[in-house]
């Protein structure tokens, strides 16, 4: 299939040849024709097989068919659970509709100042591109006008299930019109975002796609054991002064912790800084523009914070704390190996980490052979088996599929790689991320608090 066989509006296509792509990825393939008749749609494809433009080219082309209401309100809302994906939204949006005239997009999110999107709020709009949190803090104001709404996008909707959005996200939605085309974009359709999708879709289509199992066919994955903290620093450094580390991304389970390893690592010569949850939009911006100026070589994150990062000459991925969760491991790796080149994700572990190593590697379908430097060779010999321990999982067994890989890539429109099986997970709870920094973890929202 190719673009032109979807017959979008002219200036969407020449903007989409313009970007260099030819062919709609699976997703794009599947969605773009039912979301411009109109369907509501549930997605389940992992970040990296397009679902983006996915929703992006849909709702640009409903801009171009058929007269808006009056009024200033946006004719087309898309949330997203962080800062880092709301700009990319936004970037697409502005990429996809440069050959469209008056197409008015804004959005809003946390960390900015209220003035300025207050005043976006009292201009025309076509598309919102919003976090709920803020969102919701301009609601309660009286300053969003959803008359007009006819398309409610809901972006990495698993995501805000984690984050705890979703009564934030359903109060948005009762605001809205009820005859509005809604489209939910996943990396899962299990649990409770089947149970959100009934709740707010009208007979919503079904569509499957590219499991994470198959993905980073690209990436290395090396396992290195530690000892302790001293010997991780170490190993580190030791990593971070190959020549063959172009950028690098060191996760981090805290953002204090995010903080002392960037300052460690300056102070060690590296150009290093940290992004987490506490720092504001403008010192992020900041951050990321020199990330992908090159200016800083080592980024150290939180998971909250790298969300949507998108940075091609990102060459290592390195997970200083292990993630809370075998999904998250997924999203974390996706930042490197990026456009079809090659990356590495090297993972430290305590020797009494293996059970969560085997969750990881459980969930992907993919083993992660272990790997020793010489002269920092462990002390501790690590046992062949680990099994995890039983009350951290409740009494789930492992089921489902999903997860998340990259954005971007190739020759179709966000391909990040190539479609597979679905992979096993647990169904019960993660267990606590592992010690790392001492700092309060990356802020999450179990209940609906206004920001």
């Amino acid at each position: 299939m190719s673009f032109e066989s979807l017959n979008l509006n002219a200036a969407i296509a020449q903007a989409v040849a313009a970007a260099g792509y030819t062919e709609p990825t699976a997703v794009q393939a599947q969605s773009i024709p039912d979301a411009i008749l109109g369907r509501d749609l549930m997605v389940s494809a992992p970040t990296g097989t397009g679902k983006t433009a996915a929703f992006v080219l849909p709702s640009l082309q409903r801009l171009c068919s058929g007269p808006a209401k009056p009024g200033h309100g946006p004719r087309v809302l898309v949330l997203t659970p962080t800062r880092e994906l709301a700009l990319q939204v936004t970037s697409a949006v502005s990429k996809y509709s440069k050959g469209m005239r008056h197409v008015r997009t804004g959005t809003v999110l946390g960390g900015m100042p209220y003035p300025k999107q207050r005043k976006l709020l009292d201009s025309p709009l076509d598309i919102l591109v919003a976090t709920p949190g803020r969102l919701i803090d301009f609601m309660e104001q009286g300053k969003v006008d959803f008359s007009r709404l006819e398309l409610l996008i809901l972006d990495e909707a698993d995501r805000m299930l984690d984050m705890g959005f979703i009564k934030p996200v359903e109060s948005i939605a009762a605001a809205t019109p009820s005859n509005r085309q809604t489209l939910l974009f996943s990396a899962t359709l299990d649990g409770g975002i089947g149970q959100l999708g009934r709740r707010l879709l009208k007979n919503p289509k079904l569509i499957e796609v590219a499991a994470a199992k198959s993905q980073h066919e690209n990436i290395e994955q090396r396992l290195h054991y530690v000892d302790d903290g001293s010997h991780k620093g170490r190993l580190l450094d030791h990593f971070l002064r190959d020549a063959g580390v172009d950028q690098a991304i060191v996760f981090t389970a805290t953002k204090r912790g995010a903080d002392r390893l960037a300052s460690k690592l300056f102070e060690e010569g590296h150009a290093a800084a940290a992004l987490h949850g506490d720092m504001n939009q403008s010192q992020r911006n900041r951050t990321l523009t020199k990330l992908r100026s090159g200016n800083v070589r080592v980024l150290v994150a939180t998971d909250v914070a790298a969300r949507g990062i998108d940075v091609r000459s990102i060459s290592h991925v390195i997970n200083y704390d292990l993630p809370k969760s075998a999904e998250d491991y997924v999203h974390r790796i996706g930042r490197t190996g990026r456009a079809g080149v090659n990356g590495v994700a090297i993972s430290f572990a305590a020797p009494e980490d293996g059970w969560q190593v085997r969750q990881i590697e459980r969930y992907t379908g993919h083993t992660i052979s272990p790997h020793v430097v010489a002269g920092l060779e462990p002390k501790v010999i690590q046992r062949s088996t680990h099994k995890p321990p039983s009350n951290r999982f409740g009494k789930g067994k492992p089921s489902g599929n999903g997860g998340h890989a990259p954005r971007g890539g190739g020759n179709k429109l966000g391909a990040g790689g190539a479609p597979g099986a679905g992979a096993k997970r647990w169904s019960g709870a993660p267990p606590a991320a592992p010690g790392g920094g001492r700092g309060k973890p990356e802020r999450s929202y179990s209940s609906f608090r206004p920001r």
